[in-house]
């Protein structure tokens, strides 16, 4: 019998695929995840872009998918850290007391700056490893570099690899 878990994917649309490739990883392992992030189609795109639809409308929507979710994934690309929304929904998951699992990009095996608010508030750090992923999902806070290897949590959350 598999297990399933809710859970609010943030990450840098460009990175939109990685979604589908963790959704894969997990759902291969007898380990079911709910996606609730948003994935913007391109007629959305242009409306976000051109500053059609406002900033509260964007925020409401998204507490409202993240309030579902158990648990918020973050997924680490090398821009990640750039990405305004991205750093505002690791706060936003920080204010509604959900485990922020940080998880590093398919492939990515060199360190890369992590979002600001994922260094504050992360519960775990992990590379593309499902298992690892999963035991994370289950509250187990482990803190690892993008190549697998170990590094250490500081007090208070914060983690320096």
């Amino acid at each position: 019998m598999s297990e399933t878990k809710n859970v609010f994917i943030s990450h840098h649309h460009k990175d939109d695929a990685s979604i589908d490739g963790l959704s894969r990883l997990l759902n291969g392992k007898d380990y079911k995840i709910r996606n609730s992030s948003i994935r913007v189609n391109p007629n959305n795109q242009s409306r976000l872009e051109k500053g059609e639809v406002s900033e509260n409308t964007i925020k409401r929507l998204l507490r409202m998918k993240m309030k579902w979710a158990g648990s918020v994934i973050v997924i680490v690309g090398d821009k990640t850290h750039t990405r305004k929304w991205v750093n505002w929904e690791i706060e936003e998951a920080q204010r509604q007391g959900k485990a922020i699992i940080g998880v590093y990009e398919n492939g990515l095996k060199d360190k890369v700056p992590v979002p600001e608010a994922l260094e504050k508030y992360a519960s775990a750090m992990l590379g593309w490893d499902s298992k690892k992923i999963i035991d994370a999902l289950n509250g187990e806070g482990l803190f690892e570099n993008p190549d697998g290897s170990v590094c250490q949590r500081k007090d208070g959350g914060n983690v320096t690899c």
